[in-house]
This record gives C-alpha cells, structure tokens and sequence, in this order.
C-alpha cells in the first residue's frame, strides 16, 4: 500500500509532549495545585443545563470576550479567545507568518513558539540569552535587524526558567520590532504571578500582542481556555483564519463564570506566591543551582547528581517534575511547578534523600 505522506517538515519534526505518569505528588505541567472555589462547579453546571444542544456555540463568544476586555479595561474587539493559549499562538502564527515569513524566539523559552512556528510553515530564527537567561538586547536588535521577522515573541515570566523581563527590556524590544515591521507577542501565561504586565504599553498603533490563559491561575486547565489582548486591527484578521465555531458553548459558559470569581483567584495566586518563596528558600538549602522564579515553577539544576538521575529518584519516590534537559542551554535542570505545602513538603523530603 501507498500510504500518503505527511509534508517533509512535518515528518523531520519531533512531536511536543510532557509526560503523564500515575504519582503521588505532580508538580511537572504548572497546573494550579488547588481547584476553582467554592460554587464555581454548580454555577457552571447550572448553565450548561440551559444549553441549547442542536445549535452552534455563539460564534463570536461575545460575552466572554466582552467580560475579559472589561477586566483589562478594554473592549470585547481587543480580546480573541481560543481553546488555550497554543491555538492563540498558532492562529497568530497562520495570520501574520507562514511559508516564506520568520519568527524569533529567544532560547531557553516556551518550546510552542518554535514547534507552533514549524507547524505553519513558518522559518524561526533562535536568538541567545544572557548567561541568566534575560533578554540580551545587543542578541535581540541583532536577530531583528538582520532578519526582520514578522512575529517576535518573548515570554515573561520565561518558561521554563521563570525569568521576567523588566518594563523597559520589552519597551526596547517593542520599537525593534516597530521599526522592522513586524509584530511582537509577550507570551503572558504566568503573567499573574509577576508585576508588571505588557498590557500596560496595548494601542491601538502599536504592533503588540499579549496572550495569557485560564489553565494556571484560574486553575482550569481541564477546559482549554485561553486569550489574546491586542488592538482591534489584529483582532479582526485573526477572526478571518480561525475555525467556525472553534470555542464550544461549555467553554465561553466556565470562561465566563470565572471572572465572577476574580478576588478568589487574585488570593490563590497570592498563597501560590507566598510558597514560592517557601520553597525556594528550602531548596536553596540543597546542593543545588536554583533561579530566581516571577512564576509559579521554579528553574534548578542539581550540582553534584546528574538532572536524569535525580528526575528517575523522584518518579521512584512518586513525585514527578520536568525534565528540562533536552531544552536548549539547560543540560541537566530540572523544573519544580509549586504544588500545596504538603505536596511540596514530600518533594523536598524526596529530593533530600535523592541528593544524599
């Protein structure tokens, strides 16, 4: 039999995966360790018996855009939403990149930038970091003026190193990217846990993108939700590439109720801050490299234990974080996503034993 084959840069390309395996304690994908509060279920339940099941979801997810936009100060033209932020990113990538146009990525960072850019045909450039994995900007005025990419992105915080870029790094890169024509997007998935937001420099003149998601700090990961904050012009051109009824009435129905439980979500990710520090003083006390996190994961690599092996002790222990070893620049690291006190007490004590 002739099988068909897929296109030739899809079948060099190594496919993105995290692994999913039955433990005890799971501090490996940056899910929330707590669940929505209180009455968020039953809200949610409540409307979705209303449904109308014969019908289309509401194409535009009017609502649900509409109360994102107001929670940011912005209307409903200004915000795409998505199932996650990773079809934000490649529906961004199919509109504005694509064969014979190129992104820029800064490595180490968010692996969907590259494989998204792949997926679309798309020629991505890898810029450098600093030794401390921020954004050098004799690296990025480089990369940008020699290439003049039609998408940039930076992610702060940076995952996986957790690294947040300072107001005026993103300032400086944004009128590179002015200046070449292109467009840049802050990759905002852990915005919540950091300071300052890229949010803050939006216009409608400006070539700025910010994406963020429901699946961290509302802890929703289980309903792929995700969006994007732009000016209406982006916003428009978007809606022309993606799918017909792509976001489904259950999601536009838990998207929405969520921000009835705004003040609830802003406390989570305040006790999740609050054991960040925790942590990362415990496991400063360790034989180990740890970074500084503006996240909710912090970066380490174990000094005299190679990443493999104290990744395997962990699993045997039933604790389970990611192996960042084949990223670029971070052989043998290690990332912790910051679980409860109890989940993150276990951890030390395994990681305790394994280093030993």
């Amino acid at each position: 039999m002739n099988r068909p084959t897929p296109r030739e840069s899809v079948a060099l390309m190594a496919g993105y995966h995290s692994p999913q395996i039955e433990v005890d304690v799971r501090l490996n994908t940056n899910e929330s360790p707590e669940p929505p509060p209180d009455g968020f279920v039953e809200a949610v339940a409540e409307q979705i018996a209303a449904i109308g099941w014969h019908r289309y979801p509401e194409r535009g997810a009017t609502e649900l855009r509409s109360r994102i936009g107001a929670s940011y100060g912005l209307r409903a033209e200004q915000v795409f939403a998505a199932n996650g932020s990773n079809e934000v990113l490649q529906t961004l990538l199919l509109t504005f990149a694509g064969p014979g146009r190129t992104s820029i990525v800064f490595e180490p960072t968010y692996a969907l930038h590259s494989h998204l850019s792949r997926v679309t045909g798309t020629t991505v450039v890898q810029g450098e970091r600093a030794d401390d994995f921020s954004i050098d900007l004799d690296e990025a005025e480089r990369a940008i003026v020699e290439h003049e990419p039609d998408v940039v992105f930076l992610c702060s915080p940076n995952n996986p190193t957790g690294v947040v870029d300072p107001p005026e790094t993103i300032r400086s890169v944004l009128d590179m990217v002015t200046s070449s024509g292109g467009l840049l997007c802050v990759d905002e998935a852990y915005g919540q846990f950091c300071d300052f937001s890229a949010v803050e420099l939006l216009g409608d003149d400006t070539p700025l993108v910010v994406s963020r998601t429901y699946s961290k700090t509302w802890a929703m990961a289980a309903v792929r939700l995700g969006y994007l904050l732009a000016p209406q012009w982006v916003v428009s051109e978007l809606e022309k590439v993606v799918l017909p009824y792509h976001l489904d009435a259950m999601t536009q129905i838990a998207g929405t109720v969520a921000l009835d439980y705004l003040d609830a979500m802003q406390e989570r990710v305040g006790r999740l801050v609050e054991e960040r520090s925790r942590l990362m003083a415990r496991l400063k006390d360790l034989p180990l490299d740890v970074w500084p996190s503006g996240a909710n994961f912090i970066l380490i690599r174990p000094k005299n234990h190679s990443g493999d092996a104290v990744w395997q002790g962990l699993v045997d222990r039933s604790v389970l974080i990611r192996n960042c070893a084949t990223w670029p620049r971070l052989d043998g690291c290690l990332r912790i996503t910051i679980g409860t006190p109890e989940e993150d007490d276990r951890l030390l004590d395994a990681l305790t034993e394994v280093l030993a």
